[in-house]
């Protein structure tokens, strides 16, 4: 049950003899997507812990609504004729970087009931690799929420529950994805605002 098996999935139009060509999936055990299914109901106090500036994988959230939130922004300081500096930042394989000690830290912090499971659950994973029939050795995964699995999605949201905000700025988040907005009827100020919430980002 804790054992992934990774197939690798060629991107159109590109050189198969690269690496990077490939897109990785990950195929986990059925039972133990069975058995996530019926904890994630359970965990709701982890949800609460998700901060409101993030639509990914949550209920009456969507992609739509904040981009409707960011525009919306951005028209209001274009109205007030005011500047409004902005970053988008994508954080590289996200899922797989998410040091284990720290999420467990957080999951023990907000839900101490289910510490033991998540600390079973993230423990001891492996993965294999399956390509043209045949299948690699067992290694161990020492970082990042599984891949493909029910659980993972909100594990990284809770993870990252704690990115720094400014009440001069505004943010907005879905998954890995982020936008963080700066208005001010100067533009140094909006960049100097913007650049203070960016440094917070790097602690």
């Amino acid at each position: 049950m804790k054992i992934a098996e990774i197939i690798l999935i060629p991107k159109p139009g590109k050189n198969p003899n690269h690496v990077s060509s490939y897109r990785p999936i990950s195929l986990l055990s059925t039972v133990s997507k069975l058995l996530e299914k019926l904890i994630l109901p359970k965990i709701d106090p982890l949800l609460d812990a998700i901060p409101q500036h993030q639509f990914g994988f949550r209920h009456f959230h969507s992609t739509i609504q904040q981009c409707d939130r960011v525009v919306h922004e951005i028209n209001k300081t274009l109205e007030d004729k005011k500047y409004c500096s902005s970053v988008f930042l994508d954080i590289s394989q996200a899922f797989d970087k998410i040091w284990h000690d720290d999420l467990l830290y957080k999951i023990k912090l907000h839900l101490p009931t289910y510490f033991e499971l998540f600390k079973s659950y993230l423990c001891e994973r492996q993965f294999r690799t399956r390509a043209n029939g045949e299948i690699s050795d067992t290694f161990p995964i020492r970082s990042g929420v599984p891949q493909g699995s029910v659980l993972g999605p909100v594990l990284y949201l809770v993870y990252t529950s704690d990115l720094p905000t400014t009440e001069n700025t505004l943010t907005g988040t879905f998954a890995d994805d982020t936008v963080i907005l700066a208005s001010h009827g100067d533009p140094m100020t909006a960049s100097t605002r913007l650049q203070h919430h960016i440094n917070l980002l790097e602690v």
